[in-house]
């Protein structure tokens, strides 16, 4: 079971709603869409699903279906009501409201399960909320998540790309990421402008290194990425640094796999 385009425009118009562009709201009207997603998800009777941004349901359902116990969040009231109201029958769903970019993870996921995280994320939320809940939320195991094009590559960009950045590295620090799959515009409710791309991240056991360290190393070499590392971290790391971590001091940032970074800051701090 799903919503049709049909439905989704009945029950926005029942409610007096609209999709609003400041929550950035493109409702999924395509059975065979949230079916792949919650397929590639990998989830079933016995898993705990978290998605985020449930909106009217469609993917909602279709994560039901597979059996999961699945706890939806959506951030806009009155969107809210309908989304209960869809839901209802559905023993496995609970509904929260809350802003995920401002969520008591603690109090919203079960101590000692571990948790799926399933979502439609718009452009100004993707980033900061996954690199949140990487950094600060270890019960999320595995996500998978349908963001703009340009913002899944950037997630699971390879070092030599031009895609590959700071937000690259940290998600390469906690998990692996890969593309899974494409959506395009034509199956949301309003049609976006953007294509939008299903990026799944597995956690994994992070490598021994100063994370702050880390991070903050990775920020100044990119902020001036064009640059050689020997240049935008100069003041930062001693020459002798470079060669102690079995790094080119004329490598630039966009070069550098996640063990080089964390040999670089190793190094630095046993300097």
């Amino acid at each position: 079971m799903t919503l049709s385009r049909g439905r989704i425009h009945e029950l926005l118009g029942e409610s007096g709603l609209a999709p609003r562009r400041d929550l950035g709201q493109n409702f999924v009207a395509d059975a065979n869409t949230v079916r792949r997603i919650a397929s590639l998800a990998g989830v079933g009777p016995g898993d705990r699903v978290l998605e985020i941004g449930a909106g009217l349901g469609s993917l909602t359902l279709a994560l039901a279906d597979t059996g999961a116990a699945v706890t939806a969040l959506e951030v806009d009231a009155g969107i809210v009501a309908v989304l209960r109201d869809i839901v209802a029958d559905r023993a496995n769903v609970t509904v929260v409201e809350v802003d995920a970019m401002r969520a008591d993870w603690e109090s919203l996921l079960d101590a000692g399960e571990r948790w799926t995280m399933v979502a439609n994320l718009p452009y100004n939320v993707a980033t900061p909320l996954v690199c949140d809940l990487l950094d600060g939320v270890p019960a999320i195991e595995s996500m998978l998540i349908m963001v703009q094009r340009e913002v899944a590559e950037r997630l699971a960009a390879p070092p030599g790309s031009k895609q590959y950045g700071a937000v690259s590295v940290k998600v390469a620090y906690w998990a692996a990421a890969r593309i899974v799959g494409h959506v395009p515009a034509s199956v949301f409710v309003p049609r976006p402008n953007v294509e939008s791309a299903l990026v799944r991240i597995d956690r994994r056991q992070p490598p021994a290194v100063d994370r702050e360290a880390l991070f903050a190393l990775v920020r100044t070499a990119f902020g001036q990425r064009r640059k050689m590392l020997r240049r935008s971290l100069a003041g930062a790391v001693n020459p002798a640094v470079f060669a102690a971590a079995g790094v080119s001091p004329e490598a630039r940032p966009e070069q550098l796999a996640i063990d080089e970074w964390v040999r670089l800051v190793n190094a630095a701090v046993a300097a």
